[in-house]
């Protein structure tokens, strides 16, 4: 058996996943589950995915495994202290408490981070980023995020939402962006 597994969920506009990984960042075979979400689904259909994925994966835990961790990814924006997700792409979820959730379900530490960072951190862990002590990650998916490892520790700044390069406004755009901002990023270049 591993020595060390943890639970990964990635909460995103699209889609939930959950996936069980070793401690070298490995995907544990049968593991790994997903389940719709989007824009047009209520609060309840969103919370009703996200414990279906983490049931599942629970559920496929190896026998006599225990899990050492969990780690929420979500997209943004965040407060990561207090454990809130408000993902644009989300209008359902304002202030929604996703890490009381996932924590309802499993008998282990939960952490919440941007879902940027998330995978800027997996990059400095087992890829392209691996090595370097200063990376900034970017993802291009339903929407646009990022995160920032500096020194050789991630930088996710007061809220948790730093890195975000989604959200900043490019000169000479004038579309709008569910932020309230104009000529974003994520308005002009995200999967939608």
């Amino acid at each position: 058996m591993t020595s060390s597994i943890a639970l990964a969920v990635d909460m995103g506009g699209t889609k939930v996943e959950a996936a069980v990984i070793d401690d070298s960042g490995a995907v544990l075979p049968g593991t790994r589950f997903r389940a719709p979400t989007g824009p047009g689904r209520g609060s309840d259909e969103l919370a009703a995915s996200v414990t279906s994925v983490v049931d599942q994966a629970l559920a496929a835990l190896p026998a006599g495994a225990r899990l050492s961790g969990v780690g929420v990814g979500s997209a943004g924006p965040i407060v990561e202290a207090d454990g809130l997700v408000s993902p644009l792409n989300l209008p359902a979820w304002r202030g929604f408490p996703l890490r009381e959730l996932v924590a309802s379900r499993v008998d282990a530490p939960v952490q919440l981070r941007m879902d940027g960072l998330c995978i800027t951190l997996a990059e400095h862990w087992v890829g392209a980023a691996r090595g370097y002590n200063n990376a900034m990650g970017m993802i291009v998916s339903t929407g646009i995020g990022g995160g920032l490892i500096l020194h050789g520790n991630t930088v996710s700044g007061p809220t948790g939402n730093a890195g975000h390069i989604g959200h900043v406004e490019v000169a000479g755009f004038d579309d709008p962006c569910p932020c309230g901002g104009i000529g974003c990023v994520d308005a002009i270049a995200s999967g939608p």
